[in-house]
């Protein structure tokens, strides 16, 4: 499996040679530099953790400087990518993938704070009538005799958004390596500014 590291810069339409528009996202992909190779033998499974974003010496602290000594480079974001073949030192570009080719991205999602039931899970609410008390209020949430308790699992109100999410088959529109461009058909997690992964399926 192949994959780089990305940041959202936003979403833009392209024309199509029949004269389609298609809905673009852009990203700036890499460079990465390979920083540690964990093997099977060592580690227990084979990755390659990368860097993306150098940054100056003085904002990495003692445990990362060491981490990343060999590679004689600092980087904002670390991530690992199970078993692609890369070396230590290695520079990863965009054009490990090619127009046309099927990819999947993971990032978080927009946060969107704390949330109720009729937003957070789609509920329907309560009477919208005169007297009513439980306009967007859950409901009922257990029993009375038996169980005595509130199952696990239940839909509740509370922190929605910001969770790790992978959108697949997404469609390499184009890519720009001399500015570490890339494009693809449709929406991506996050916001704009988010940090993501991009894997060949």
């Amino acid at each position: 499996m192949k994959g780089i590291i990305a940041k959202k810069i936003g979403m833009t339409q392209l024309f199509s040679e029949d004269g389609k528009i298609l809905p673009i996202t852009l990203l700036k992909a890499g460079p990465c530099k390979v920083v540690q190779k964990k093997t099977l033998e060592k580690d227990g499974y084979n990755a390659v953790q990368i860097g993306f974003e150098e940054i100056k010496e003085k904002k990495v602290n003692k445990p990362l400087k060491g981490h990343m000594k060999k590679s004689n480079e600092y980087f904002r974001y670390l991530k690992e990518i199970r078993d692609f073949e890369k070396d230590e030192g290695e520079i990863i570009d965009v054009d490990i993938f090619k127009n046309g080719e099927k990819v999947k991205v993971t990032g978080l999602s927009k946060g969107k704070g704390f949330q109720g039931v009729m937003r957070r899970w789609g509920m329907a609410g309560g009477f919208d009538s005169h007297g009513s008390t439980s306009h967007r209020r859950v409901g009922a949430i257990g029993n009375r005799l038996t169980p005595q308790k509130v199952f696990k699992g239940k839909k509740m109100p509370g922190h929605m958004g910001f969770d790790n999410v992978t959108v697949r088959n997404l469609e390499v529109v184009f890519i720009d390596k001399d500015n570490n461009l890339i494009g693809l058909k449709g929406a991506v997690p996050g916001p704009n500014g988010g940090i993501l992964i991009i894997r060949g399926e």
